[in-house]
């Protein structure tokens, strides 16, 4: 019997203190939950039928599961995704998430000899196994990030060089971005005749493998390559394409809220400016939790880091490893906890809508942000997080303000809600994945000017250098 996806919807206080669970569900309200970070998660059917049409429910921790069937979800196409210690932790974690929301089935694979990577900028992922575990499996698309020394300590393995190989020779669908194409594919013998683009500085490794062109992402025949961070949202949305076509890259790329104008200089809108001060060197505190949309955490975390902030990234649950939206398991600094006994700068809260919920459930968060508010203090949120913390503690009150576009019925103030990024003297908000680096970049502004923000920009890619 075909098996039936579980798309976990949460259900109001009131609503269960009522009993009030709802039975069916629209492709409406599907698809917002894809938006704000519900994972599909496989489920076996204990019926013995295949006659119901309408989807059914039950409720398990405080969560609505709505049963979907097969012929309501993309067949799964199976996804590697590798990584290693020094991999660009945005161009891994974008790249796993876009696929997944698009229905793909994504292993995420250690080259090293443990599933905890060392990522670039301090950020640890748990992978799902180790790559040597997949020697014998087919998969329909391998993709790899970048990053150095990840790229290199990509091309070292020596399983995965055979993976790749072999999906050149029977045409499969491969793929990779930043210095990948120039560090592993290259070198591979798999970009021979091909048309290719890499991070600007491997440009000239890449000229002897391939045809180098400097395309924000360049499809030839079967491999997909991109240029760096600031391109992989753009290069995962390809990858969708190739996978499953143009029609279902255009229903994930909608609800991420990407910008139509790739590459150019991004704006932030800003209203009743203030100088955001510090000491020294600024102090970040970013909370993760359970259901914490991964690409906006990972983004924010690696450009605040790149600017040289110093960011304390902070579980609110009770372990510092954490379960993303997407199944993307990241692993905090520390214990929210221990975080608490200690002041920042700026509090910026990642959306995602089972993490924000985790968020407003954490009073020794709503603490730290109203003690933030109260003493003139930057914070900020982006995503389900304005709406569903910021507002309900009345964090918004006298400020404009946007959020997820489904969102943005929630907030007193909507007369701003169209605008990507907001800054209102010290609170920063904004709209979704599509828009997290602008939101960053925005703070990267507010802190060290808007110089060392474009800079950051540029080497990223995410705006022509």
């Amino acid at each position: 019997m075909a098996s039936l996806l579980q798309i976990p919807l949460i259900v109001a206080p009131r609503q269960r203190q009522l009993g009030i669970i709802p039975s069916r569900i629209s492709i409406t309200t599907l698809r917002l939950g894809l938006g704000l970070g519900l994972a599909l998660v496989p489920r076996k059917s204990k019926s013995r039928s295949n006659r119901n049409t309408v989807p059914s429910s039950s409720l398990h921790n405080n969560r609505l599961f709505v049963s979907v069937s097969p012929t309501m979800a993309s067949t799964a196409q199976k996804v590697l995704v590798p990584i290693a210690n020094g991999t660009e932790p945005m161009e891994a974690v974008i790249t796993i998430d876009v696929l997944r929301r698009a229905g793909a089935d994504v292993t995420v694979g250690s080259v090293e000899n443990q599933p905890r990577v060392d990522a670039a900028h301090a950020v640890n992922i748990l992978a799902d196994a180790l790559v040597s575990d997949y020697a014998n499996t087919v998969f329909d698309l391998i993709a790899l990030p970048g990053g150095m020394p990840g790229a290199t300590n990509l091309r070292d393995c020596a399983v995965l060089e055979s993976l790749v190989k072999k999906q050149a020779a029977d045409g499969r669908l491969y793929a990779a971005v930043c210095a990948s194409p120039a560090v592993a594919l290259g070198p591979w013998g798999v970009l021979k005749g091909l048309k290719a683009t890499c991070y600007p500085s491997f440009m000239e490794q890449l000229a002897p493998t391939a045809t180098a062109v400097e395309s924000r992402v360049q499809v030839d025949g079967r491999v997909v390559t991109s240029r760096g961070p600031g391109t992989t949202m753009e290069f995962a949305v390809a990858l969708v394409e190739q996978l499953y076509g143009k029609e279902k890259a255009k229903e994930v790329s909608v609800p991420l809220v990407m910008r139509s104008n790739h590459g150019d200089e991004y704006a932030i809108t800003e209203l009743n400016p203030v100088e955001w001060t510090f000491d020294d060197c600024p102090k970040i505190l970013v909370p993760i939790a359970n259901g914490t949309e991964e690409m906006e955490a990972v983004m924010i975390i690696d450009i605040l880091r790149r600017a040289k902030a110093n960011v304390v990234v902070a579980s609110v649950e009770d372990k510092v490893e954490i379960l993303a939206s997407r199944n993307v398991k990241l692993v905090a600094d520390v214990l929210l906890d221990e975080a608490a006994n200690l002041s920042y700068d700026l509090i910026v809260l990642p959306g995602g809508l089972g993490g924000a919920q985790a968020f407003a459930n954490s009073e020794k968060l709503i603490n730290l942000l109203k003690q933030q508010r109260e003493s003139n203090r930057p914070y900020g949120a982006i995503c389900a997080s304005p709406a569903l913390v910021l507002e309900p503690l009345g964090l918004l009150k006298g400020k404009k303000a946007t959020a997820f576009p489904a969102l943005c019925n929630k907030l007193s103030d909507q007369s701003e809600v169209i605008n990507r990024v907001v800054v209102d003297g010290n609170l920063i908000t904004s709209r979704g994945p599509g828009t997290t680096m602008e939101f960053a970049l925005g703070i990267v502004e507010k802190l060290f000017g808007r110089e060392k923000a474009l800079e950051l920009a540029r080497a990223m890619l995410f705006i022509r250098p």
